[in-house]
């Protein structure tokens, strides 16, 4: 588990300088200074547009030669062509057939198409709500927490961008909390199977039918799996390919994803079903390590099921294509692996240790991730750009600020972990994002919290909700995990994408976005 703790990581704003500018008239005749009068924001777009088409503007001449010199051709240039092409009929038979076998090569080799059918977030009812006066009250009546302790608790809570709408496991409804195997168990069924139902519902694709099946649930283990609960739930087939992973933490989803992309790549004709999730139930912290607590503030219950398939049919039934996914794993670093942890505190009470450097960590990661994803997304003119100023740096002047790459030309939509508020105040700072960019990361912060691998799920879920997403939009989902990983998907949308029925903003999404004290 991770998260972002705001009481020690937290993004400075700049307001305007207080410095006044004076303006001198002189009665000379110049040319304007066009850095002050042309925006530079419609300077910058024309050159994106240009070098993105210089392929295509380098083609158009070409073309139209050809077409001129076609024209111009008479009856006796083609019958002369076309004795020339019977004396070398040998060379265009070895050439066809080159042609052919190349072709056919491509086509085996080639990687299949990943398409998400449709996906669904679990939404728990209301009687596991947990808003601030209550999760106090029942933090202080079990007696573990000192004062010092509830005190920090509450300011991580009024800090944490979580609303008043979030939802704890039942076991933690009760004084003293009941935190069981049974109870355990009975969370992870509620909401993996919550979250199924409502996929085969939505999609009408019968369990038997799957072939593939992956869950990620990073503290919660037993045996048999999760992966085998569900399979005895719904009466799966006997030869599907089953996978549990376990301790990889909030980005374990895209992990997850990734898996299941490359065993469709070797499986034809089959669905492969992603459960992402967390268990809270085992995994309070008791004890009084300040490091340890903010878990308990952030994280909250949730959970999501994905359809995926590689079947050429489901292309016009699918919401989204499967462009690129990025993995990023920095555990070779020490204070990478350490910087989130599971481990007994002084009292022998177990929990998730937060590091102080969790949030430069995550910026280390996050920038070798963005470095390999760059390339496979970002249009040419943010590429030159970037590799310009690289050069200059490298070879004149080492002063130079590196040029950021502006993703906002890659991507419509941004799905950032709500790990926590300072993990997505750092980048919209650092990745230059406007307030709607992150709304979708803000807002479902706010009315689900932390809901570990599964929230970049309810944060795509949100943009469907609000009818943002239209056909050719390009989705980033991005995420953070324990070990210490960052890990990227890449999805385009193949329609205008409506979200589904009973959906997790479905009874509230009128209602957002909420105007967040930050």
């Amino acid at each position: 588990m991770d998260g972002g703790g705001d009481t020690q990581f937290k993004a400075s704003r700049r307001g305007a300088g207080d410095g006044a500018v004076g303006v001198q008239i002189h009665h000379t005749r110049r040319l304007p200074d066009f850095l002050l009068s042309v925006n530079l924001k419609y300077v910058k777009l024309g050159y994106h547009y240009l070098i993105s088409n210089l392929l295509t503007l380098c083609l158009v001449p070409v073309m139209i030669v050809i077409v001129v010199e076609a024209s111009q051709m008479n009856p006796d240039n083609i019958r002369q062509l076309w004795i020339h092409l019977q004396y070398n009929l040998v060379s265009v038979i070895v050439c066809s057939a080159f042609l052919v076998f190349g072709s056919t090569v491509y086509i085996m080799i080639r990687p299949r198409p990943v398409y998400l059918v449709d996906y669904s977030c679990y939404r728990p009812p209301d009687n596991l709500k947990a808003p601030f006066d209550q999760f106090m009250e029942h933090s202080r009546l079990t007696g573990d927490f000192d004062e010092s302790s509830l005190e920090f608790q509450r300011k991580i809570l009024e800090r944490s961008g979580l609303g008043e709408e979030t939802y704890v496991p039942e076991a933690m409804h009760y004084i003293p909390p009941r935190p069981s195997m049974a109870a355990a168990r009975e969370e992870a069924e509620q909401v993996m199977f919550g979250a199924l139902n409502d996929l085969f519902a939505n999609t009408s694709v019968k369990p038997k039918d799957i072939g593939i099946l992956v869950v990620n649930c990073s503290l919660f283990n037993p045996t048999p799996s999760l992966s085998a609960m569900i399979v005895n739930k719904y009466k799966m087939r006997g030869n599907i390919r089953s996978f549990n992973l376990g301790g990889m933490g909030c980005s374990a989803g895209v992990i997850s994803i990734d898996l299941a992309k490359d065993l469709l790549q070797v499986h034809r004709n089959t669905y492969a079903l992603v459960v992402s999730t967390e268990n809270i139930t085992q995994n309070w912290y008791f004890g009084n390590k300040k490091s340890m607590l903010i878990p308990n503030c952030l994280f909250r219950v949730g959970g999501a099921a994905v359809l995926l398939s590689n079947k050429s049919s489901d292309k016009r039934l699918a919401k989204y294509k499967l462009g690129h996914v990025v993995r990023t794993h920095t555990g070779a670093d020490d204070k990478a692996f350490r910087c989130v942890y599971q481990e007994q505190d002084s009292a022998g009470k177990v929990g998730v240790s937060l590091s102080k450097d969790l949030m430069a960590i995550a910026g280390g990661a996050l920038k070798t991730n963005i470095t390999t994803l760059g390339p496979l997304v970002l249009p040419i003119s943010e590429q030159l750009l970037f590799f310009a100023t690289l050069v200059v740096m490298k070879l004149f002047d080492k002063n130079v600020k590196p040029y950021i790459p502006d993703f906002r030309l890659a991507f419509d939509h941004f799905c950032i972990h709500a790990g926590g508020r300072a993990v997505i105040d750092e980048l919209e700072k650092n990745l230059q994002l406007l307030p709607i960019h992150v709304e979708a990361s803000r807002m479902t912060l706010h009315r689900f919290g932390n809901t570990s691998s599964s929230s970049i799920w309810y944060e795509l879920a949100y943009t469907e909700a609000k009818g943002r997403m239209r056909k050719g939009n390009r989705v980033w989902q991005i995420a953070f995990g324990s070990g210490f990983k960052c890990n990227s998907a890449v999805w385009q949308a193949l329609r205008n994408v409506k979200p589904s029925h009973n959906g997790p903003w479905e009874d509230c999404i009128d209602k957002y976005p909420v105007k967040l004290v930050l």
